[in-house]
């Protein structure tokens, strides 16, 4: 059987990296690690997502875009966004 896994990519481009993307991806990489997810959600760095002016880190979860993330909402997104769609 496939396992089902999801793409989630966090910006890296000049806005979102001064809006500290490298401690959104560390953020998840460390929830991705406690929850053992790390082979069914791929974490990939993009660049711009073309929503810069919205302040935080934009991400996108599947072919969702998530505006103005902080490395402390990455659990919550975790837990709301990308969980339910790997049942």
């Amino acid at each position: 059987e496939l396992m089902k896994s999801i793409e989630l990519a966090i910006c890296v481009g000049s806005c979102c990296h001064l809006n500290n993307s490298r401690g959104v991806i560390e953020a998840f990489k460390k929830e991705l690690k406690r929850l053992h997810l790390e082979e069914k959600v791929i974490l990939k760095a993009s660049f711009c997502l073309g929503d810069c002016q919205k302040g935080g880190v934009e991400i996108q979860v599947g072919n969702k875009r998530i505006h103005g993330v902080k490395p402390e909402d990455c659990e919550k997104i975790l837990n709301e966004e990308i969980l339910p769609q790997l049942d």
